[in-house]
């Protein structure tokens, strides 16, 4: 549906020059959202699919070993869209504190995004609602350290800020000016809360990312946090138990689709549009999210089964690919410190590991070698160098 624009233009002055910064009207849409067969037949569709990725979360014998590494794999995709280079490898190198290799500011930087999701979960289950309090609460963890750390981290910006281009004049995007910003989101908090009318759980999260990132409202981190809050809002209505939905690559993916779905919700209130794309988003993230599980499941079942051949050596082994499954890059100093198991042992546990194909050691050093659940790994690395614009 074509509607009007979707706010208003206000002219104000920063960097020495006069430019247009964009204030959104205030959620939901007016008028309200055409739901056309095509587009309800598709938000049913992204309902069942979520239905069956919450259900994975119960068939998993250990949902947190898998939620472990999912979660980090969503951390370097979402890092992997703000230029961010780091790997799932090098995130977890960093986490051990061992390898002096790894590029330490783009690691941290992925590192603070998965502390920044579980502060987010953490205060939810503390009682929480999902509020510009807790908005601001995981802002702070997520600058806390390295590059955005000197962007006033858990604060809204006191500054004007812009999206695109070397300044505000040629700047693509220009948020509201900071007069504007605490309306802005006030208005935002409400709409999370009902007011002023009730809207469903997946349109709610389809509408307040748009306006997140319209809004902009903090100078570092928006695009990162705005879509946390997609999950978050899902877990705090329940529709899903854990977190376990991230439509970061899709975005990354469809990136320049997606930025032009942005712009005409802003210029010409094309909802419907982003409605579309955000519903086929959920029904592709959520579908190759139960298959990612489904496969590490039957890797780990097979995987367990060759280790249960080993006789005497097999208990302890076993304890060794468990850790591997929470984390599946691994020295053995960290593999003795996290099992308790003894040097000797858990060496001996690797050796069989590798010997099995399960592992393998990919240093090539005599000491302080990494060992690698490689099968583990690529499994959650599919898809994720999808180019950009397909």
């Amino acid at each position: 549906m074509q509607r009007d624009l979707q706010g208003h233009y206000k002219t104000i002055s920063t960097v020495g020059e006069a430019v247009k910064a964009f204030v959104p009207a205030p959620l939901p849409p007016v008028p309200p959202i055409e739901w056309t067969p095509g587009l309800r037949e598709k938000f049913d569709l992204a309902h069942i699919t979520l239905g069956r990725l919450d259900s994975v979360s119960k068939l998993l014998p250990d949902t947190m070993l898998f939620l472990y590494m999912y979660v980090r794999k969503e951390a370097v995709l979402s890092s992997m869209i703000e230029g961010t280079q780091s790997s799932l490898s090098d995130l977890l190198l960093f986490e051990m504190e061992e390898e002096p290799g790894v590029p330490l500011d783009d690691a941290q930087e992925v590192s603070n995004y998965v502390a920044a999701l579980y502060h987010g979960l953490h205060l939810l289950e503390e009682g929480l609602p999902l509020s510009l309090r807790l908005i601001k609460e995981m802002h702070n963890v997520l600058l806390s350290k390295g590059r955005g750390s000197a962007c006033t981290p858990g604060e809204f910006r006191k500054s004007q800020n812009w999206i695109g281009g070397t300044r505000p004049g040629n700047a693509v995007f220009v948020p509201p000016p900071v007069e504007d910003l605490i309306e802005c989101m006030c208005k935002f908090e409400l709409f999370f809360h009902d007011m002023p009318e009730p809207t469903p759980v997946l349109l709610k999260a389809a509408l307040m990312h748009v306006q997140f990132e319209t809004i902009h409202p903090f100078l570092d981190g928006n695009g990162r946090l705005g879509r946390l809050l997609i999950t978050l809002l899902l877990c705090e209505q329940k529709v899903l138990r854990e977190p376990m939905l991230y439509l970061s690559l899709y975005f990354k993916t469809h990136r320049q689709y997606y930025y032009e779905l942005l712009n005409k919700v802003r210029t010409t209130g094309d909802w419907e549009s982003w409605l579309d794309f955000f519903a086929e988003a959920v029904i592709a993230v959520a579908t190759q999210a139960v298959e990612t599980a489904q496969k590490l499941l039957r890797l780990s079942e097979t995987d367990k089964l060759k280790v249960s051949g080993l006789g005497r050596a097999a208990e302890s082994t076993l304890h060794v690919h468990r850790v591997l499954m929470e984390h599946p890059v691994a020295t053995s100093n960290w593999l003795v410190k996290t099992t308790g198991i003894t040097p000797a042992t858990v060496n001996k546990s690797l050796v069989h590991l590798e010997q099995l194909g399960i592992v393998r050691e990919v240093t090539a050093r005599k000491r302080n070698r990494f060992f690698s659940y490689t099968g583990y790994i690529e499994i959650l690395n599919e898809g994720t160098e999808a180019p950009e614009g397909a």
